[in-house]
C-alpha cells in the first residue's frame, strides 16, 4: 500500500473539508482545516519525501469567483514538484494540456466524463486522444443510496446512474491508467474508513487504486490495508498532522513502507 498525498485548495486556500458539505453556492464548506502555508510549502514537502502520485484537488467551480486564485495555488504546487502530482477539478479536454504542461504527472476527470447522468465516451475518447491513456485518472468518487454506492460528480454533490463495480472499473481501465476514489460519505470526518467501498477496490485489483475518506486512526489504516489486500493506495487528510489532524504523518509513511 502506497501512500499518496494531498493538497486540497478551496477559495485560494489549502484546506481540508468534510467533502459531502460542500456547495458551489456561496462557495461554503465544512471546514476541519485552514493552512496558513501556500500549495508550494505541502508540494515541496512531498517531493523532500521522494512521495509520488499525489493528488492536487480544486474545488472551486469555473464560475467561482475565488477560482483564479485556487488554480493559482494549484499551479504553484505542480511547478514546485514538476512530474510527481496528479491534478483534479474541472479537468475538461480544453485546460487538460495546460496543467500537464503545467508539471502535473496525469490529469484527474469526473465530472467530464460522467455527462448527464451517464459515462460519456465522446468525452472520454476526447480526452485519452488529448493527454493519453498513460496520463489520465478516472475519479470515481462515490455516494451510498438504497445500500448502492453510485458515482458523484460536480464537487460530489450529484449522483450520477453508474454504480461502483467490478465491471464498470472493467470497462473504463481500457481508457486511463488509474483510478481515484473519494468516499464521499465519509470524507473529511475522519470516522472510519468506508469498508464496503474498501472490498470492493481490493477485490478487483486490476489496476492502480487510491482510497480516500475516513481515516482517523492508525487502525483504520490497518483496515485498508487488510480490506485492499495492500493493492489499493491511501489518501490521509484531516486526520494528518500536516493538517491539524492527530495522526503522524512520518509514522503514516512509514506503516505503508511496511
Amino acid at each position: 500500500m502506497k501512500f499518496r498525498p494531498c493538497i486540497d485548495i478551496h477559495n485560494g486556500k489549502v484546506k481540508q473539508i468534510v467533502g459531502g458539505s460542500l456547495k458551489d453556492l456561496g462557495d461554503q464548506a465544512e471546514e476541519n482545516f485552514i493552512s496558513e502555508k501556500d500549495a508550494a510549502f505541502y508540494a515541496h514537502c512531498y517531493q523532500k519525501d521522494g512521495l509520488t502520485g499525489g493528488h492536487v484537488i480544486l474545488l472551486n467551480p469555473k464560475t467561482s469567483p475565488y477560482y483564479e486564485e485556487t488554480k493559482c495555488q494549484a499551479l504553484l504546487a505542480l511547478s514546485q514538484a514538476r512530474g510527481t502530482l496528479q491534478v483534479g477539478g474541472g479537468i475538461t479536454e480544453e485546460n487538460a494540456e495546460e496543467f500537464l504542461n503545467a508539471g502535473a504527472s496525469h490529469v484527474i476527470v469526473t465530472s467530464y466524463v460522467f455527462r448527464d447522468g451517464k459515462i460519456s465516451y465522446e468525452n472520454l475518447e476526447k480526452l485519452v486522444k488529448t493527454v493519453g491513456k498513460e496520463r489520465l485518472v478516472l475519479d470515481l468518487s462515490c455516494r451510498k443510496k438504497d445500500e448502492v454506492y453510485y458515482i458523484v460528480t460536480d464537487r460530489w454533490q450529484k449522483f450520477t446512474q453508474e454504480v461502483l463495480s467490478e465491471q464498470l472499473l472493467d470497462m473504463l481501465a481500457a481508457y486511463c491508467d488509474e483510478f481515484l476514489v473519494h468516499a464521499a460519505d465519509v470524507e473529511g470526518k475522519s470516522k472510519g474508513i468506508e469498508t464496503g467501498v474498501a472490498k470492493l477496490l481490493g477485490g478487483w485489483g486490476k489496476a492502480p487504486v487510491t482510497y480516500a475518506g475516513g481515516i482517523g486512526s492508525y487502525e483504520d489504516l490497518e483496515q485498508l490495508c487488510i480490506l485492499g489486500r495492500e493493492l489499493v493506495d491511501v489518501t490521509v487528510g484531516s486526520a494528518l498532522d500536516l493538517f491539524g489532524g492527530p495522526l503522524s504523518y512520518r509514522k503514516i509513511l512509514e506503516l505503508c513502507e511496511k
